[in-house]
């Protein structure tokens, strides 16, 4: 095999145009792996450690692009850099339609006075445009972080002083009449109102109560730091009173991580006055007890389950999650083991979806490490090697700076699953896998290869792997639910109902790993 690799110094390419350029490599006669990322310095460590990069140059910026393949020979590797050079400077993936407007005063001129405004530029840019966005008073989708805390507050102040929604800084989600931001499922219109401080906390959600027959009526991301004692709800608040408002909205859920009892309490009282129930998920924390209209539930699928029953549909006890089957493959499962294998080792692009299984596994199996962990004693040593039971979010800024959203491209993800099959303590490899708008377009096709690789790495070293996963989705979405369950089952993958039930099946097959173990 030859590996080759291109710099093109000070030419920074987004998100969408690396996917495109490494897909276009890949599929290129005799090339075996190929990626295109910004030189960051995270990103060329993961060059070097996959192989695709002997000798990393000298002089390299964040803003210069790398390409590397590995080919069967020189020649298919030149061959295929060759065909992609022209591409990359002509700026691959330009849109199909030319831009209406060329500033955002013009966007202002009737007819047609846009209500709201997606914010997608550099963070020291990104404070000026919501800015200038409120003073016009127009609600702001902000998907660009990078803004202080204290820029945060003061733009949400004057959004709420203004009765607006400033959703963000790094909103990746939003639902509004039907209509997606960013990262989103397509589902059906209903009476739930969702407010979240979590991207995929809501895309769970939302899709549990579509899959269970009902729907939303609008989806309002708030950032993820919007809970905390500093910011102190301040865009929660803001979105609860419009749904309080809403005639279509029955019931308001809240999806966050752990927050602070007082920021709770004031989005609480915010409740009494709007009369609406709400349903509150805080990711394993419920330390405030219940009162008249407030509920509070440990996971996402206990809120969406809540949810349901308490806008008139299935009772919970109805669409209680059954672990039954999955119970009894775990038993099966773990007989199979070879007595080195034990630790689950989760790979997620979801950092909502990953929190929430460290949550879970952490109270059946104790420590879980990650690079995003629950408390500072669980981080990893180094975010490119698992060490005991580990939950990797691989959607965290030291991993995206430079490269396409794991939700987006599955390079790394599919890497991390090679490496994992190469350590002889891995027993499971759970995997949460989210559809919808702005999503890989066929994420089974993605992993598959990389399963199967794996499972053959295993083999030869006398080990099985199982592989579980979460489909976060609708049958509605682009990538269809369905058909992507069925790729994956038909390759041996255990499709969980729910993220928390993956979590809960993984742990049971490490528990009895470890009885078996000490019974051998």
């Amino acid at each position: 095999m030859a590996t080759l690799n291109i710099v093109k110094q000070n030419h920074y390419q987004d998100s969408m145009k690396l996917m495109q350029i490494s897909r276009e490599l890949a599929s290129s006669p005799g090339v075996r792996r190929a990626s295109a990322i910004m030189a960051t310095e995270m990103n060329l460590k993961t060059l070097r450690d996959s192989g695709l990069i002997k000798t990393i140059p000298q002089s390299l910026c964040a803003n210069d692009l790398i390409i590397a393949v590995e080919a069967e020979s020189e020649t298919a590797g030149h061959k295929a850099l060759g065909k992609i050079d022209f591409s990359v400077t002509r700026s691959l993936g330009e849109a199909q339609d030319t831009a209406k407007y060329q500033s955002f005063q013009e966007a202002l001129i009737p007819p047609g006075i846009p209500n709201i405004a997606v914010v997608s530029v550099p963070g020291e840019f990104a404070k000026l445009e919501v800015a200038r966005a409120i003073k016009n008073n127009i609600h702001t989708f902000l998907f660009s972080d990078n803004l202080s805390i204290d820029e945060e507050i003061k733009l949400k102040r004057r959004a709420a002083h203004r009765g607006l929604l400033m959703m963000g800084p790094g909103c990746g989600t939003a639902i509004i009449n039907g209509t997606s931001f960013g990262f989103a499922n397509i589902v059906r219109q209903g009476s739930v109102g969702i407010v979240a401080a979590a991207g995929t906390g809501m895309q769970e959600v939302a899709s549990l109560i579509h899959n269970w027959g009902l729907g939303i009526s609008h989806g309002l991301g708030v950032g993820g730091r919007d809970l905390s004692e500093k910011v102190g709800g301040l865009m929660a608040i803001e979105a609860i009173k419009l749904l309080h408002k809403d005639k279509n909205t029955e019931i308001v859920v809240l999806v966050s991580k752990p927050a602070p009892i007082k920021v709770v309490r004031k989005i609480i009282e915010t409740t009494r006055r709007g009369r609406k129930p709400l349903a509150i998920c805080l990711l394993g924390e419920s330390e405030i007890d219940e009162e008249e209209n407030v509920f509070f539930t440990e996971t996402l699928e206990e809120l969406s389950a809540l949810a349901v029953n308490l806008t008139g549909g299935q009772s919970e006890k109805q669409i209680k999650i059954s672990d039954t089957g999955l119970r009894r493959y775990a038993r099966d499962f773990a007989t199979k083991l070879n007595p080195s294998q034990k630790y689950v080792r989760g790979l997620f692009s979801g950092g909502t979806l990953c929190y929430e299984a460290q949550k879970i596994l952490t109270s059946l199996l104790g420590k879980i490490y990650s690079n995003a962990p629950l408390s500072k004693d669980c981080t990893l040593a180094d975010s490119l090697k698992s060490h005991g039971h580990c939950c990797l979010d691989l959607g965290e800024e030291e991993f995206t700076v430079g490269r396409p959203h794991p939700m987006i491209d599955y390079t790394l993800r599919n890497q991390r699953i090679i490496e994992e099959a190469k350590d002889p303590g891995t027993a499971v490899i759970l995997l949460d896998i989210v559809l919808g708008y702005g999503s890989n377009p066929d994420p089974a096709g993605e992993l598959l290869p990389a399963i199967v690789q794996a499972r053959e790495i295993a083999g030869k070293k006398n080990r099985t792997l199982a592989f579980i996963a979460h489909i976060c989705g609708t049958d509605n979405d682009p990538q269809d639910l369905t058909s992507q369950k069925r790729k994956l089952r038909k390759n041996g993958v255990k499709i969980a109902a729910t993220n928390s039930q993956g979590a809960r099946i993984a742990a049971l097959i490490a528990q009895l790993a470890q009885k078996t173990g000490e019974r051998r």
